[in-house]
């Protein structure tokens, strides 16, 4: 259960089936950013179609743009971006060195299993990673200072 005074960011969102999720899980706010119009659309009516339309909002632009203009720090943040990205691991570094995420933010990364992601960003460190056939999600949390 997540609890419902987290902020999520669900990034690549496609059909916002994770940020949607989180919510069903109890998160109290989901801002989803996808590019394309059409995956837009869908989420827009899924969000509808599950009753979170008021927890949550839909930016149809590039996950980078949607760095620069969104504020506030995220409790989670979902990356899930097409496999092979090649700016996948420069968008994490961007993403990471913002003021999006804090001490107590978590970021899990769904890639290709093939796709080497780095150890370290910043102060952010990859604590887990799970494999599944070809799938990787990574975890990425701040390195405790403790």
């Amino acid at each position: 259960m997540v609890s419902n005074s987290r902020r999520v960011l669900d990034l690549y969102a496609g059909s916002g089936a994770l940020g949607i999720e989180a919510l069903s899980r109890g998160a109290g706010w989901v801002d989803f950013v996808e590019h394309d119009p059409r995956c837009c659309a869908v989420i827009k009516e899924n969000l509808k179609r599950t009753g979170f339309t008021s927890q949550a909002k839909v930016y149809c632009c590039s996950v980078n743009k949607a760095l620069s203009m969104l504020s506030g720090v995220y409790d989670i943040v979902l990356l899930d971006p097409p496999y092979f990205d090649p700016s996948l691991v420069d968008t994490l570094s961007n993403l990471l060195s913002s003021q999006l995420v804090g001490s107590g933010s978590i970021v899990v990364v769904q890639c290709s299993s093939h796709q080497t992601l780095p150890a370290d960003i910043g102060q952010f460190h990859l604590v887990k990673s799970r494999y599944y056939g070809d799938t990787c999600l990574s975890i990425y949390q701040q390195e405790d200072k403790n």
